[in-house]
Formats: C-alpha cells, structure tokens, sequence
C-alpha cells in the first residue's frame, strides 16, 4: 500500500438508495475529478463547496448529474485534497464512478485507508481511528453515542496529561542516561 498514491472508493453502505459517494483523496483528486466529470462552468474548487456536475463515458455521454464537493488540504478528513461525488445510489454508477477514477490515475482504496491517511498525516491520533472504526460498527445507539464521544477526542483528552508526564519522565530518563 502506497500512502501517496490517490486514492478512491465508495463511502457509502452497499445496496440501492437515492444517494452514494465516491471519495477521491490524494494529491491528483481535483485532476481526476475534472477529467471524469463535465460543469456548466468551469469548477473554481473552493473548499467546501457543492458544485453540479455530469459524470460521463470516455465519448462525453452522461452517467449521472451528480454534486461534487472540495475539502482542500489540510484541512480535509485525510489532510490531503479530497474530492466527494455524490451520485445517484445505483450499484451500476457508484462502481462506474470508482473505475472512471481508477481509469485516470487512481487506486481502489483498501478497507480503513481514509482513516489511515488521517492518522499517518496526523489529522487524528490512534484512540480517535479506533472511534470511527466502533462508531461504523455500533450495533446500539449506546454503542455509537460512546464512539461518537471517543471520536471527537474524549479519550485522548482524558490521556493527554498522562502522555505529557510519560513524555518528561522518558527524557529525564533519558538525559540521566
């Protein structure tokens, strides 16, 4: 796995429904973007804005009318540029957004990488990945109302002290040595 690669998958459940996302994120995830999809005018890709766009075939034919958002870098959940489409939730489009994204330069992301890239770009720490991993597999409201806590830090603020004081201990001891 190369974590400079960009990359692309389907963030949405499996099944039919009025509404699916394909994420892009990595360094060309405004590149692809352009060349799969067609605007009415050309995209200015300011972060955190919604844009209407077709998705198309190689010969310029219409997919899909989507909604295409930009979280700009580093701001973004990954920290790198992050592109969503939000299409229709056909199976048939969402895999055929992935594998237009896939035909122009990007790799089918592997389970966990988005949250991954957040941690290794330092965008969130272990206990908060481990949160959104228990959050999307929350089986009870309690369940996700606790992850959602752990998510949004509760846990590595209950350990910052702790990390801090290992932290001085580790250097007095090392200084020492």
């Amino acid at each position: 796995m190369n974590l400079r690669d960009t990359i692309v998958a389907i963030s949405t459940p499996p099944g039919r429904g009025g509404l699916g996302i394909v994420r892009i994120s990595g360094d060309e995830a405004r590149a692809i973007a352009d060349r799969m999809l067609r605007f009415r005018r050309p995209p200015e890709w300011r972060p955190w804005t919604v844009s209407l766009a077709e998705l198309t075939d190689p010969e310029g034919q219409t997919v899909d009318q989507v909604l295409v958002t930009f979280f700009a870098r580093p701001r973004s959940y990954t920290a790198e540029d992050v592109v969503e489409i939000s299409c229709h939730g056909s199976p048939v489009v969402l895999r055929y957004c992935v594998e237009r994204a896939c035909m122009l330069g990007a790799r089918l992301a592997e389970p966990g990488e988005f949250t991954l890239r957040a941690f290794v770009n330092g965008r969130i720490d272990l206990p908060r990945a481990e949160a959104v991993r228990d959050l999307i597999e929350a089986r009870t409201l309690y369940q996700a109302r606790i992850a959602a806590q752990q998510a949004e830090g509760s846990v590595s603020r209950r350990l910052a002290p702790v990390k801090e004081r290992l932290t001085d201990l580790a250097a007095l001891l090392e200084a020492g040595i």
